[in-house]
């Protein structure tokens, strides 16, 4: 396989101002992303993926473990001027124009004068602000200033693209133009390295996908493998208006969803799914259909981040 990014058993602790107990954001994290993938990256807040995506930009340097990005170390200057990154929130100098920021980070790159007017007439019209070139950046939106940021990721015309939250402050129409941005990079053959909580948009754009909590791995593959070996859960469809509270109360059932004045769909995990049925039928319930229900992504999540378990001590700034 050709990785764009391998990391082998990556650890990184902090050791906060002000406090003698260190702190492990990452704890021996191994795993590659091929080339031409979109490869999603998912935990709770506090599970060590800001940092992991720090130490992947070079930004920080590990405690242990080996890093390579696209075949050298993420400090090397050949291998930055083949990334773009977008942070999870990203900061300009607000007093500049969008046209006039992009200029800035293309003379950082050594582009040619004629070279970046093309790309930035290009990226602004493809993030949809154009009409704004001529505002400056303190009179945008979140959601504008999210646009921008992409753009500036862009701009270098990379081979990997991290992109930390990149629907961050956009609307539902942002959020459609830049799922089909980055369904589009992924047709030109580019890698997409994408973090995300809004788990909808992983699910439609990413090939493969890794969970983090408290720095430790717990789960990497294709989204429909990782799914299907989770937590089987049973869906169980009854007809009629009766009350199904008491029903709803039994261990095992996952949530209760209203189908219509006149039906309900009982999601129940396939543990507690006997239990469940026979307290339907002994109840007198119509049940009109059983069906295998496919585990959802945000359940799969909450399975492995472990609910009651000790919370997370959380990111560190270095």
């Amino acid at each position: 396989m050709d990785h764009v990014i391998e990391v082998e058993g990556l650890a990184k602790t902090f050791r906060p101002p002000f406090r003698t107990r260190k702190v492990e954001a990452v704890k021996s994290v191994t795993f590659a992303v091929e080339k031409g993938e979109v490869y999603g990256f998912l935990g709770p807040n506090g599970a060590g993926k800001t940092t992991t995506i720090k130490v992947l930009t070079g930004l920080i340097r590990p405690t242990a473990g080996k890093v390579a990005v696209l075949g050298g170390a993420p400090r090397d200057i050949g291998v930055r001027q083949r990334v773009g990154f977008l942070p999870e929130q990203p900061y300009f100098y607000d007093y500049l124009k969008p046209r006039e920021l992009l200029d800035t980070f293309g003379r950082l790159f050594g582009m040619d004068r004629a070279l970046r007017k093309r790309r930035i007439d290009e990226l602004l019209e493809l993030v949809g602000l154009t009409h704004a070139r001529e505002r400056r950046l303190r009179k945008f939106s979140k959601g504008m200033l999210q646009r921008v940021g992409i753009a500036q990721a862009l701009l270098n015309d990379p081979e990997l693209i991290i992109l930390d939250e990149p629907m961050s402050g956009l609307d539902p129409i942002g959020r459609k133009e830049v799922s089909d941005l980055v369904a589009s990079l992924k047709a030109e053959g580019k890698t997409i390295f994408f973090s995300s909580h809004i788990l909808a948009d992983i699910e439609r754009l990413c090939d493969r996908v890794m969970i983090i909590d408290q720095g430790l791995m717990k789960a990497a593959g294709r989204l429909g493998e990782l799914l299907a070996g989770g937590r089987q859960e049973k869906e169980v469809l009854v007809g009629g208006d009766k009350d199904v509270s008491g029903i709803a109360e039994k261990p095992g059932v996952v949530r209760v969803e209203a189908m219509g004045a006149d039906a309900t769909k009982i999601v129940c995990s396939g543990a507690g799914f006997e239990d469940v049925l026979r307290g339907l039928l002994d109840g007198g319930f119509s049940v009109v259909s059983v069906t295998d229900g496919r585990m959802s992504l945000e359940s799969l999540i909450m399975d492995l981040a472990g609910q009651g378990a000790e919370p997370p001590t959380g990111e560190v700034a270095p």
